[in-house]
C-alpha cells in the first residue's frame, strides 16, 4: 500500500482547522485503512497535524475514535485501527483507553513471526509500559524478530520501544531457548550478563575485546559449570519449535517454523564462541560439531537452515584447543558440503597445520581420536563389578555388557547406571562418535586415490594399520609396500600368496588401474577367502579405460551424456565427492558446469549439465524456482588454471568466459589424461548417474510428470549395464551359490532371474527395477528410505556402500518367497 496520499493529508489539515473533531476521527480511520497502519512519509504529516491540536481537542478526537470503532469485536480492523491511533496521538492524555484491545493485540503479536505496522506496534508497547504492564514474552519475541527481518526507515520508533524490553533475555518458543530461560530463572545476574553478551555476537568472528569480556564473565561462574550448561542448551538447538507459528502467510521468511529465531541465532553464535574459550573437553567439541551439522540441515525452499550459526561452530572449533576439536574439524571436512562453511573448515585445518609445521593431510590423519579403544576395534573397561566392551564391526560400533557374575546382558546393569552414570554417558557418546567418525574416515580414504599420498612405513602403521579406530578400515583395504601389493589377514600384512610383510620403506593405497585383470580377480578371491568386507569398492573398483568412441571424439566423453538426474540429489552427491557445482535456478542466468579440481595433477574435470523443463512446466521446479532435474552432457578436462566455461541455466552451448585479455584454452585430449585420473573422474560421474538418475525411481513407471520421461525411464531402468552395474552383476553371480535362495536364482545378461512360488521375475542389475515374466509386466517395489549392503541372509559381501546391491538382493529374497508377501501394494501386482 502506498504511503503517499496528499488528498488525505489536506483533508486532515482542513478538518483540524475547522474544528470538526468527529469528522477528523473518521478521516483518520479512513487513512489508517489506506496506509495499512504504516504511518511513515505522508502518515507522519497526518500525525503531526493531529498532535499539534490542543490537549482537550485531542482528547475529544480519541473519544470519537473509540466511539467509531466496533465495541463488540475487539479484533475487528476498525477497532484495531482506532486502538493504534489512540496510542499514536494520545500518549500524554489521561486514562487507559482500549486497554483490553491493546492487550489482545499484543497477544496476537505473539503468534506472528513479524509485525508489519512498526509505528503502531511501537505505540502499543509504549502504552502498555506506561500503564505499568510488560508486554507478553511472545509479543516481545515477535517485535525483536521484526527489527531484524523488517528493519526499514520507519523502524526507529519500534527499536526504541523494544530496546527498553530486556525481559525475557531470549526469545521463547524454541526448545533450547525455553530450557535456557528456565535455567536462567534460578540463576543470578552473572548468568544473565553472559547471555546478554552472547547476543552481541553479530560479526563473522569474535574480536579480542569480545573474547576478553566473555572470559571475564565466565570466570566467576566456573568453566566446568558453563561448559555443562552450554552443551546442554546447544544439544536442543534445531529441535521443533515448542510454539509453532499458526499463520505464516506474511512471515517474511521461507519456513518460519523450521528456521532459527534470528534473535536467538545471535545468542547461539555467542555461546558457541564462548565454548571455544573454555579448557578443551570432548563434550564441547562434540556439541559444536553437532551444531554445525544441525545448522546446515536442508530446509525445503530455503537451503541450509542457518549457515551463520554453522560458521560460528566452525570458528569455535578452529579456535578451541585440544585433539577433540581438531578431530571434529577433520570429520566435518568430509561431511559438510555447503561451500562457505567447507571453506572455513579448510582454513581452520590449514591454520592448525601451519602451527604444527605439518601438511593439512598429516594433521587430519593425526587428529583422529581413539575414543577409548585400546586395541584395533576394541576396548574393555570395568565399572565396579561389571564389564563394558566396545567393539567395532564393519562400519558400526557396539557396546556390550557383562554383569558382576560375568554373564552377558543386553543393557547396562542397574549398578552401573546408579554408581557410574558419567562413565556410562561417555561410553554411549563414544559409540555414537565412532560411527560418525568411521563414516567420515571411510569417505576420506576413498578420496585418497587421486591424492597421490605416500607414507613412510612407521608413520603408516601408526596412523592407519595399528590405529585403534582407523585400523578397522585400513585392515580391510589393500596397500602397496615398496611396490608389493598386500592386505591384512590372520594378524599380519600378507601378499597375494599369504606371505607376511613385516617391514618396508614407502606405503601407498592400492588401485586396480595398471594391474592385469587376473591379478585384480586374484585379490578379489583373496579377500573372499579371508572373509574381508572392504569399507568401499577397492578390489572391485570399476576401471574406466578410454573407449574407441572417446578416441574418436578426442577431447570429450559422451559416455554419461543424455541422462536425467534429480538435481538436488546430484548436487549433494557431487559435493561429497569433492566436486563444485551450483544449483540451477529457472532464471535468465549462466552457470559453470560441475567441476572437480585436481591440483596434484594440474587438471580440472568438467561435467556439463543443464536444467530440464521450466517454462510452462511448474512441476519441473521447486517452490524456490530451482530445477528439480538436470540433463547431462559431456565430460571434459582442462588445465586447472584455464578460464571457466559457462552456459545458460536452461541449456545451450558452453562458452569460455574470457576476462582480462585471456585467450581461450582448448579441452585436453582424453588420451593425454592419466589413466588413474580418467578412471576416477568417470567413476564419480557414473556414481552420479547411478544414484541420482530418475530411471532408478520405481514409482516412475508412468514416465514422471505428464509422462515426459517415460522413454528415458524405460531405457535406463531396463537398458544396458554401465561399469558399476557390471561389477554388481559379477558380485551377485559369485554370491548366488552362498545364498539360501541361490538355486532359485540365475544371472543372465542385465538381469537377476528369480523363481518364486507364484511367478518368475527379472531384477535389473543397474536400476533394481523388477519385471514379472513371461509378459515382462512391471512390478513396483519401493525400497526402504535407508539401505545397507548388509542384507539379512546374504552372508558375506565383498564391500560396503552399494545400496543398489542391497536393494537387488533384498528384492530377490522377497520374490523367491512371493507366497509369503503380505504388502497389499505388492500383492495387487502379482
Amino acid at each position: 500500500m502506498t504511503r503517499h496520499y496528499p488528498d488525505r493529508v489536506r483533508n486532515v489539515e482542513r478538518l483540524a482547522a475547522e474544528g470538526d473533531l468527529p469528522g477528523l476521527a473518521e478521516e483518520l480511520l479512513k487513512t489508517a485503512i489506506t496506509n495499512n497502519n504504516q504511518w511513515s512519509h505522508d502518515g507522519e504529516k497526518v500525525l503531526a497535524t493531529v498532535r499539534a491540536l490542543p490537549r482537550d481537542q485531542r482528547l475529544r478526537v480519541t473519544d470519537s475514535l473509540v466511539e467509531l470503532s466496533d465495541p463488540y469485536h475487539a479484533s475487528s480492523p476498525t477497532r484495531l485501527n482506532a486502538l493504534t491511533l489512540v496510542e499514536l496521538i494520545g500518549e500524554d492524555l489521561p486514562g487507559d483507553r482500549l486497554a483490553a484491545e491493546r492487550a489482545a493485540r499484543l497477544e496476537e503479536f505473539g503468534g506472528m513471526y513479524c509485525v508489519q505496522a512498526t509505528h503502531a506496534a511501537a505505540a502499543l508497547v509504549e502504552a502498555e509500559r506506561a500503564a505499568g504492564r510488560t508486554p507478553p514474552a511472545m509479543a516481545v519475541a515477535a517485535l525483536r524478530r521484526t527489527l531484524i527481518v523488517l528493519y526499514w526507515e520507519d523502524g526507529a520508533s519500534l527499536k526504541k520501544a523494544v530496546d527498553a524490553l530486556t525481559d525475557p533475555p531470549l526469545n521463547p518458543g524454541e526448545a533450547w531457548s525455553d530450557q535456557a530461560l528456565a535455567d536462567l530463572a534460578d540463576r543470578d545476574e552473572a548468568w544473565h550478563a553472559l547471555v546478554r553478551h552472547a547476543l552481541t555476537a553479530k560479526s563473522a568472528q569474535p574480536n579480542a575485546k569480545w573474547e576478553k569480556a566473555a572470559r571475564a564473565l565466565v570466570e566467576p561462574l566456573g568453566a566446568d559449570t558453563v561448559r555443562d550448561t552450554l552443551v546442554a542448551w546447544l544439544a536442543l538447538v534445531g529441535r521443533p519449535r515448542t510454539r509453532p507459528f499458526a499463520n505464516t502467510a506474511h512471515a517474511y521468511c521461507v519456513a518460519p517454523n523450521d528456521e532459527y529465531d534470528p534473535f536467538n541465532a545471535n545468542a547461539i553464535r555467542g555461546l558457541a564462541w564462548t565454548l571455544a574459550l573454555l579448557p578443551p573437553h570432548p563434550e564441547a567439541a562434540r556439541a559444536l560439531g553437532a551444531l554445525v551439522e544441525t545448522s546446515l540441515r536442508k530446509v525445503q525452499g530455503l537451503g541450509p537452515r542457518n549457515p551463520k550459526v554453522a560458521n560460528a561452530g566452525v570458528v569455535a572449533l578452529a579456535r578451541a584447543e585440544g585433539e577433540a576439536s581438531l578431530a571434529e574439524l577433520s570429520r566435518l571436512a568430509t561431511r559438510v558440503t555447503y561451500k562457505t562453511t567447507l571453506k572455513m573448515i579448510g582454513a581452520g585445518l590449514e591454520a592448525r597445520a601451519r602451527a604444527l609445521g605439518l601438511s593439512r593431510a598429516e594433521v587430519e590423519e593425526m587428529a583422529v581420536p581413539v575414543y577409548g579403544l585400546t586395541e584395533v576395534g576394541r576396548s574393555v573397561c570395568r565399572l565396579g563389578d561389571c564389564e563394558a566392551e566396545v567393539t567395532v564391526t564393519g562400519s558400526k560400533a557396539a557396546l556390550r555388557w557383562r554383569n558382576a557374575a560375568g554373564k552377558q546382558v543386553k543393557a547396562a546393569p542397574a549398578a552401573v547406571k546408579r554408581d557410574h552414570a558419567d562413565e556410562l554417558k561417555e561410553l554411549k557418546a563414544a559409540v555414537k562418535d565412532i560411527d560418525k567418525m568411521l563414516s567420515a574416515q571411510a569417505e576420506r580414504l576413498d578420496r585418497q586415490f587421486l591424492a597421490r599420498r605416500e607414507w613412510t612405513y612407521p608413520a603408516w602403521r601408526e596412523r592407519f594399520l595399528d590405529h585403534p579406530l582407523v585400523g578397522t578400515l585400513a585392515r580391510r583395504l589393500l596397500w602397496t609396500v615398496d611396490g608389493t601389493p598386500c592386505g591384512y589377514a590372520d594378524g599380519d600384512l600378507r601378499t597375494l600368496a599369504d606371505e607376511p610383510v613385516t617391514a618396508g620403506g614407502t606405503v601407498s593405497l592400492w588401485h586396480p588401474v595398471g594391474h592385469p585383470p587376473e591379478e585384480v580377480v586374484a585379490w578379489r578371491d583373496w579377500l573372499e577367502r579371508h572373509g574381508i568386507t572392504q569399507p568401499f569398492k577397492q578390489a572391485h573398483r570399476e576401471v574406466y579405460l578410454l573407449t574407441d568412441a572417446e578416441r574418436t571424439t578426442g577431447t570429450y566423453s559422451n559416455r554419461f551424456a543424455a541422462h536425467v538426474l534429480r538435481q538436488h540429489q546430484f548436487n549433494s552427491l557431487a559435493a561429497v565427492r569433492g566436486w563444485r557445482n551450483k544449483l540451477r535456478l529457472c532464471v535468465d542466468d549462466e552457470y559453470p558446469p560441475a567441476v572437480r579440481e585436481l591440483p596434484r595433477w594440474g587438471l580440472r574435470a568438467e561435467y556439463w549439465i543443464e536444467g530440464v523443463g521450466g517454462d510452462g512446466w511448474l512441476d519441473d521446479l521447486t517452490d524456490a524456482g530451482s530445477y528439480l532435474r538436470v540433463r547431462t552432457d559431456q565430460v571434459r578436462f582442462y588445465p586447472i588454471d584455464a578460464p571457466e566455461n559457462f552456459a545458460h541455466a536452461s541449456g545451450g552451448e558452453y562458452r569460455m568466459w574470457l576476462r582480462d585479455g585471456r585467450e581461450p584454452v582448448d579441452a585436453l585430449p582424453l588420451a593425454e589424461i592419466p589413466e588413474l585420473v580418467l578412471s576416477e573422474v568417470l567413476r564419480d560421474v557414473d556414481l552420479f548417474v547411478g544414484v541420482a538418475s530418475v530411471g532408478n525411481d520405481p514409482t516412475w513407471q508412468d514416465g514422471g510428470p505428464a509422462g515426459r520421461f517415460r522413454e528415458y525411464w524405460t531405457a535406463y531402468g531396463f537398458g544396458e549395464l554401465g561399469p558399476g552395474a557390471e561389477t554388481r552383476r559379477d558380485v551377485v553371480a559369485r554370491l548366488l551359490p552362498r545364498l539360501a535362495i541361490g538355486e532359485r536364482c540365475s544371472v543372465e545378461g542385465r538381469f537377476l532371474h528369480v523363481r518364486g512360488e507364484l511367478h518368475t521375475y527379472k531384477i535389473h542389475l543397474g536400476s533394481g527395477n523388477v519385471l514379472r515374466t513371461p509378459a515382462d509386466q512391471y512390478v513396483c517395489i519401493v525400497p526402504a528410505a535407508s539401505g545397507s549392503a548388509a542384507v539379512g541372509g546374504t552372508g558375506y559381501l565383498p564391500f560396503e556402500g552399494d545400496r543398489t546391491l542391497a536393494v537387488v538382493l533384498s528384492k530377490a529374497m522377497m520374490l523367491a518367497k512371493d507366497d509369503r508377501i503380505t504388502d497389499p501394494t505388492i500383492l495387487s501386482q502379482l
